[in-house]
């Protein structure tokens, strides 16, 4: 199992296109806003913008790392045979499944380390290591919603489909969880969207370590709700999948 995960890591690591997405396009976007927003402070996070927008961004960056190497790779895994492979061998389809949440997972580190070296050494965002330490843990750890997430469109959608699928979905979670625009300046409706969404409940996990403070447990329980259901459509639609097969 562990020699299947270095190779699902491997094989993303090596594309170039995935990479330049996951980690260029967040690290862009921070240096633009906080560009645009040098001088303002977020009343809403209760830390200076350059720090609330360099988490948003992290979290930003690591939901599609998540996202799009759990769903995206897997339906292309499926169109050229290499599952049907795999089921050759002893790992059982829990056990790929599995191993494709995982290598999500550290794949969104990446996103999170480069955006964080970056506020350090182009806007001078200083925290203390064991802030720097636990944003990164929380943030891992808090994208396992978004693994399980894409393993539904992985399952469900084609080669062909499942990156825009990924896409919209990764669009739609970071525009109306707050990643992009604090929630609190959104139309009200908008604000309850917000705070029901996984995308804002994870940022709201960094922004607390930023400020000190221990991460809520109302954020975590939001996330382990997202999970246990994306985990559940999940299974149903591997089952069926292996099925059809």
């Amino acid at each position: 199992m562990s020699q299947y995960l270095t190779l699902e890591l491997r094989r993303t690591v090596r594309d170039k296109r995935y990479l330049a997405l996951v980690v260029g396009w967040p690290v862009a976007a921070y240096l633009l806003f906080s560009t645009v927003f040098a001088s303002a402070a977020d009343a809403a996070e209760g830390l200076p913008s350059k720090v609330a927008i360099m988490v948003a961004m992290a979290s930003f960056g690591a939901m599609g790392g998540v996202l799009m190497g759990s769903g995206a790779r897997l339906a292309y895994d499926r169109q050229t045979g290499w599952l049907r492979q795999l089921s050759l061998t002893p790992l059982s389809g829990r056990r790929v499944l599995a191993v494709r949440v995982l290598a999500a997972m550290a794949l969104s580190l990446p996103a999170i380390l480069i955006t964080f070296v970056v506020a350090a050494l182009v806007r001078n965002v200083g925290l203390a290591p064991w802030e720097w330490s636990a944003m990164v843990g929380v943030l891992v750890l808090g994208c396992i919603p978004f693994a399980a997430m894409g393993l539904i469109v992985g399952c469900l959608a084609d080669g062909d489909s499942a990156q825009t699928v990924s896409s919209i979905l990764y669009l739609v979670l970071a525009a109306l969880g707050g990643l992009w625009m604090p929630a609190s300046i959104m139309p009200a409706p908008l604000q309850t969207v917000a705070h029901i969404l996984p995308s804002n409940h994870l940022a709201q996990l960094a922004w607390a370590v930023a400020r000190g403070e221990a991460p809520q447990a109302a954020d975590m329980a939001v996330l382990l709700a997202w999970f246990i259901g994306a985990a559940v459509i999940a299974a149903f639609a591997a089952r069926r999948l292996r099925q059809r097969a």
